[in-house]
């Protein structure tokens, strides 16, 4: 995208930082206590797992993390099958590509935008080992019907809540609904930590158990328990480790001489603890993320109103049985000319368009793995010729809030023949100068 100031900008931040924050971080930096010393992060991974309703919540240092290592706990063997959503961003199914795995796009509901359960179901076969969604925009995904669908073959559900923070599906919040579940804290999420920071929630604790090894540069390994019997119990010098684990007594508490069991290591663990700072900071937002919530469903609600009164263009919508997030705001255009001129007439008003995201199937890395343009249409067709998002975060003032009504329903009614629909929504802003115009973005 060109470089250019606009009226209502695109979200850079996903959330404010506030004076409360500061002081967090001040007195962080300020006081004797290591930084890495993780009290912080332990209580954020506390609240956090509570907010959610999830047994378990581990941090790592970004969403991507997050991800990788929550693939990793699917244990996936070279001929299983994955069914994944098209309608992501690339870092969703990317870890997929490390693996010898067959996967498979699942197409998505027209309304929604969500996985199609129906579509879903004729997916699977005796090889699905797991299923990977995302709650796109912060729209729940519909998980009664995905994880009986689950539990009836056999898989594991991983559901990708970077939009979802702050969601409710049926009265449960994303995070809970699945197996295994991520969350990012990037720069543009809904809640913003210092740039970067992840979390991973479950219920299992062997899962629990080997992702805090994961993420402490441990390996990923089952180990033998020793005892008298099996001649492995500590020796002289030797101390006895957590989880009846012996091994030199190098550091107490530390084992250097674990016994493992033959064939038992899947793979080594990496430094990827969650910074204290981030912790602190994630624990700031998480108290202020019911307010945050409300101010961007309030301006959905508003554009809503908007959108209705013009019947070519359709917002994305949630059952009402769930709560959307509104991390992104979705609608779809009648048809590809009808989108692309709203594009333009908004980005000539300062209203700056993404169109988010691209049908992962048809990227280069997985056309080379013989995905084709026709194995998603739904979600095809709402990337070439329906589909924009309009600006909805928590950086944009009363003001932009009010200007964004009044520009879209301008570029409405431009599209409308110069007709405005009924009972426009009065707007108490004027004068305000406009851009000029850009090609869309692709983010």
């Amino acid at each position: 995208m060109l470089d250019k100031s606009y009226v209502v900008p695109w979200g850079k931040r996903g959330s404010l930082s506030t004076d409360a924050e500061a002081a967090v971080l001040a007195e962080l930096v300020h006081e004797s206590t290591p930084l890495p010393a993780g009290a912080r992060r332990e209580r954020f991974e506390r609240s956090f797992a509570a907010s959610v309703g999830s047994r378990h919540a581990i941090s790592v240092n970004s969403g991507a993390v997050a991800l990788h290592m929550a693939i990793r706990m699917l244990d996936l063997a070279p001929g299983d099958e994955v069914i994944a959503t098209p309608q992501t961003h690339r870092a969703t199914v990317q870890p997929l590509l490390d693996y010898d795995v067959r996967v498979r796009f699942c197409d998505i509901d027209p309304t929604t935008l969500t996985l199609d359960p129906a579509a879903l179901a004729a997916l699977i076969t005796p090889r699905t080992r797991a299923l990977l969604l995302v709650h796109y925009g912060g729209c729940p995904a519909e998980m009664d019907t995905v994880m009986a669908l689950a539990r009836r073959h056999g898989f594991l559900v991983l559901e990708d809540c970077v939009h979802a923070l702050g969601a409710r599906y049926r009265g449960r919040s994303p995070g809970s609904l699945a197996d295994l579940a991520t969350f990012s804290l990037r720069n543009a999420k809904t809640s913003t930590v210092l740039s970067e920071g992840g979390l991973i929630t479950c219920d299992r604790d062997d899962w629990a158990e080997r992702l805090h090894r994961l993420r402490a540069h441990d390996m990923d390994a089952r180990t033998a328990r020793p005892g008298p019997a099996a001649g492995l119990g500590p020796g002289p010098g030797e101390l006895s480790g957590r989880d009846g684990l012996s091994g030199p007594g190098v550091f107490p508490g530390t084992s250097y001489a674990m016994p493992l069991q033959r064939g038992c290591v899947r793979r080594p663990g990496s430094d990827a603890t969650m910074p204290e700072a981030v912790a602190a900071l994630g624990q700031a937002q998480l108290n202020g993320a019911e307010a945050a919530g409300a101010r961007r469903r309030t301006l959905a609600g508003r554009l809503d109103e908007v959108l209705t009164r013009y019947p070519f263009l359709t917002p994305q919508s949630a059952p009402a049985y769930s709560t959307h997030a509104y991390h992104l705001y979705t609608c779809l255009a009648a048809h590809q000319e009808l989108r692309d001129r709203l594009v333009l007439a908004l980005d000539r008003r300062g209203v700056e368009i993404q169109l988010r995201y691209f049908p992962q199937h048809l990227l280069p890395q997985w056309r080379h793995r013989g995905h084709l343009r026709g194995e998603c249409p739904i979600a095809e067709r709402s990337w070439f010729e329906q589909h924009l998002n309009l600006p909805c975060h928590a950086q944009l003032t009363s003001h932009q809030e009010d200007y964004l009504i009044e520009a879209l329903d301008g570029a409405l009614t431009e599209l409308n023949g110069g007709v405005p629909a009924p009972a426009p929504a009065p707007s108490a802003v004027a004068g305000v100068a406009g851009v000029p115009a850009t090609a869309c973005a692709r983010g």
